[in-house]
Order: structure tokens, then C-alpha cells, then sequence
């Protein structure tokens, strides 16, 4: 009786210590580093803790990157230690055939979430922590979804837009329609259906094993990827000049609500703080629909409750200014008589001293001697003082 009563007890500890054989785990800090030998056991876990949810982790990612030599491995994920090794004890109780595990050698974990990786590897490699501050990638997102956001109703309506995004979706949709002539050279039977099915299925795991090894195809097939491309762009083009641009309203507005809901999910994916991205976007939103003529409102409130500091200038620079400014006019009144855009003839009809006119021109003083003396009386309230030769002088310019 009181060996059934303790068996509950009994298998749970065995259970625990099949746990504790079959793998050990290990808590990554910034900056760790843990080689796995292969003396060790084959399935290791590796978790990252996370950390409390503030405004300067917006945009930070923490990586778990993985150094070994081939692909001869598995990682499953998961959210703590016992979820990870139920996959995988799952997985090896079971005859599996996963063609769409992704292989990823820099494995991107939860900044705030305890999460962690197991790894199925008999080989040696190693495995270390690193922790961007500020990604510049999501950085980049962000100010893309935000621009996008707030130009998506010009671009629209933008010719040149239309023709880049027309050539990039047919460039990607190529391959699409290569299926699709493929498919028309089989029989339309039943049996067919299941063949093209697992047809996709192939064809998806390839585009997955392309997409693995895009880097090595750009760098080592460079001209075939150029002529495809551009081939590939020639058509797209002439099928959109064929078609001409949108000029339907209704369908800009649906181009333009597409663009916008894009540069939301960008937005939305450029922080891995989810509670923050969404506030970004519902400011986004309201900023953008708010009314204008509520904002001229706000800041006349704001104006007439805090108004600015005026700062008054001294006499001095009143009149130094006030000297300034007069020079940079009387330059620029020159110049614009002296240009084409000028007509002279006209101007020097209309004037009552084209003499004068004609000096001012040659760079004299826009002043006469009478007006100066009459602007230094009206300041001083006492009469100019001239000698006999200003005199003289001044009683020519009358005549």
C-alpha cells in the first residue's frame, strides 16, 4: 500500500532527473560566451531572461548567434526550458520530416520575455550573446513607415511611383507566372491535383533554400541575376506604359490606404515593444487626421496664455540696422534696373528728374543735398550749417 501511494512521487523525481539527463541549461548575459564540446551532451538550452519594459529598449534586439561549421543541426524554441526539451523529446518520439525548419545562425530572442533555444548538435561550436543598443535597422524601419505614412496619398498619385513599383511587383511576380505556364502542361485530372500540390510544397521549400542562400547567389551569379533582372524589368515597364497610370479617384484611394496600412506594420515591426509601437502609430494616425485649423487654435491659446519674451533692441542698433537694410535695398534696386527684366525707358518717362535717376544709376546718392539738410533739421531742430562752396554747389543742382 504505501509502495502505491508513493509511485506518484517516485515517477515525477524520475521524471525530473530524464529532464536533467537529457539536457543542461544555461542563463546568456551580454557578452557570454559557451562552447559546446562534443564530449557533452548533444542538446543544450540556451535562455536569455529579458528585461523590464522602458522607453530607451524601444529599439533594441538581442541576438543569440551560433559559430559552427556546417548545418549538421536543430534548434527548437520556446518560452522557458521545459517547453523547449517537450519539443524536443516530441520530436524525437516521433518520425518527423521538417523541410521548413529554418537553420538560422543568429537566432533573434525576446528583449522583455524570458525565451530561450535548444540546440541538437554533435558537433563542436559556440554559442554567445549579443545585445544591440540601438538597432539602426529598426531605426531605419520606423523613419521609412513614418514617411511612407505621411506621403502615401502623393505618391499614389505619383507617375514615377507607379513605374518603380509596377517594375519591382513584376520582376518578384515572374517566377509566379513560370508556375503558372508550367502548370498548364499537365493534365487537368484528378490525380493531378495532389501531384501539384505536393508540387507547392517543393516549390515553397526551394524559394525557402533560395532565400537561405541569397548572398552566395548575388555574389557568385551576378550577371545571370542582372540579365534576369532586367529582362524581367523591360516587360514589367512595357506592360505598365500599356496600361498607363491610375487615374481613377477611387482606385488611388485604395492605392493610397494600402500604402498607409504598409507603413503601419512597419511601424508596428520596428520595435519589439509592442506597447509603445502601437502608441507610435495611434500618435501617426491622430497627428495625421487631426484638424489644422485645432492646431492654429491650440497655439493662439498657447500664445495668448505664454506669450513670447520680446527682446527690444538698444537706439544704436536701430540705426545700424536701419542703415543695413536701406544699403542691401538700394543694391538690389540698382541691380534689378540694370537687368532685362527692366524696362528703362519706360521707368525713366515716368519719373520727374530722369537726371537724377541717371546718377543714382552711375552710384550716386539716392539723397540730395536739400533732402539731407531738411531730414538732419527735422532730427536736431536746428539748421544745417553749410560754408560758400556748398553753397554755391547747392544753388547749381537748382538750376
Amino acid at each position: 500500500m504505501l509502495t502505491i501511494k508513493f509511485a506518484p512521487f517516485v515517477l515525477a523525481i524520475f521524471l525530473i532527473s530524464l529532464q536533467s539527463a537529457w539536457s543542461s541549461s544555461y542563463f546568456l548575459q551580454q557578452g557570454d560566451v559557451v562552447q559546446h564540446r562534443q564530449e557533452q551532451d548533444r542538446f543544450q538550452i540556451y535562455c536569455y531572461r529579458g528585461k523590464p519594459k522602458y522607453i530607451i529598449h524601444l529599439w533594441q534586439t538581442v541576438m543569440l548567434q551560433v559559430d559552427l561549421k556546417n548545418d549538421n543541426y536543430l534548434t527548437y524554441e520556446g518560452p522557458t526550458s521545459d517547453a523547449v526539451l517537450k519539443e524536443y523529446l516530441a520530436h524525437r518520439s516521433s518520425w518527423s520530416l521538417n523541410l521548413f525548419s529554418w537553420k538560422q545562425k543568429q537566432v533573434r530572442l525576446d528583449p522583455f520575455n524570458q525565451s530561450c533555444i535548444g540546440i541538437d548538435s554533435m558537433e563542436e561550436y559556440k554559442v554567445y550573446l549579443n545585445i544591440i543598443r540601438i538597432d539602426y535597422w529598426k531605426v531605419l524601419r520606423m523613419a521609412v513607415g513614418i514617411f511612407l505614412f505621411l506621403s502615401a496619398k502623393k505618391l499614389s498619385r505619383n507617375t514615377l511611383f507607379y513605374y518603380l513599383c509596377g517594375i519591382s511587383f513584376g520582376i518578384c511576380a515572374s517566377f509566379l507566372i513560370l508556375i503558372y505556364f508550367i502548370s498548364k502542361l499537365f493534365p487537368r485530372k484528378p490525380m493531378m491535383y495532389g501531384v501539384a500540390i505536393c508540387g507547392w510544397t517543393v516549390g515553397i521549400y526551394i524559394v525557402q533554400m533560395l532565400w537561405e542562400n541569397i548572398r552566395v547567389i548575388l555574389l557568385n551569379y551576378q550577371t545571370h541575376v542582372a540579365c534576369y533582372a532586367f529582362i524581367t524589368g523591360i516587360i514589367s515597364f512595357i506592360v505598365c506604359y500599356w496600361f498607363g497610370p491610375v487615374k481613377n479617384e477611387r482606385t488611388h484611394n485604395i492605392i493610397q490606404w494600402t500604402l498607409q496600412t504598409a507603413a503601419l506594420v512597419l511601424v508596428f515591426l520596428s520595435s519589439q515593444f509592442q506597447e509603445a509601437a502601437m502608441g507610435q502609430i495611434v500618435l501617426l494616425v491622430l497627428g495625421h487626421n487631426f484638424p489644422k485649423r485645432w492646431i492654429t487654435k491650440s497655439q493662439a491659446i498657447w500664445k495668448r496664455q505664454f506669450p513670447p519674451k520680446i527682446n527690444l533692441i538698444s537706439e544704436e542698433q536701430y540705426h545700424e540696422q536701419g542703415v543695413k537694410e536701406t544699403t542691401k535695398a538700394i543694391e538690389d534696386l540698382r541691380k534689378f534696373c540694370s537687368s532685362p527684366d527692366c524696362n528703362q525707358w519706360k521707368m525713366f518717362l515716368k519719373l520727374k528728374d530722369g537726371k537724377r535717376f541717371a546718377s543714382f544709376m552711375e552710384g550716386d546718392s539716392h539723397l540730395s543735398d536739400q533732402e539731407m539738410i531738411d531730414y538732419e533739421y527735422s532730427i536736431t531742430g536746428e539748421p544745417f550749417e553749410t560754408t560758400d562752396d556748398e553753397d554755391d554747389l547747392m544753388t547749381e543742382e537748382e538750376d
